[in-house]
């Protein structure tokens, strides 16, 4: 007598990996911090953000830069970005 049984496999999760929930947390938390690296004032003014060059009137991740200060840059959603401190007390 012969027996056949259908077995039917699931591929199994590797449980160290992050859940999906967690990853696209990480991508919504990223694509909406700003960072502001670096202030260059003068006859115009720059301010680096995300490692971008911008100006007054750009717009980063839909948000337009206001006004860019000495050491921090507003947006027209009502934030500020800051320098860290370290570096504006050299």
């Amino acid at each position: 007598m012969t027996l056949v049984f259908a077995a039917h496999g699931q591929s199994l999760r590797d449980p160290t990996l992050p859940s999906n929930t967690y990853q696209s947390e990480a991508v919504t938390n990223t694509q909406q911090s700003l960072v502001l690296n670096s202030v260059i004032n003068g006859a115009s003014s720059y301010a680096v953000i995300n490692n971008k060059i911008m100006k007054v009137g750009d717009t980063v991740q839909g948000v337009r830069i206001v006004s860019i200060g000495k050491s921090q840059v507003s947006l027209s959603d009502g934030r500020k970005l800051h320098l860290f401190q370290s570096v504006t007390q050299r």
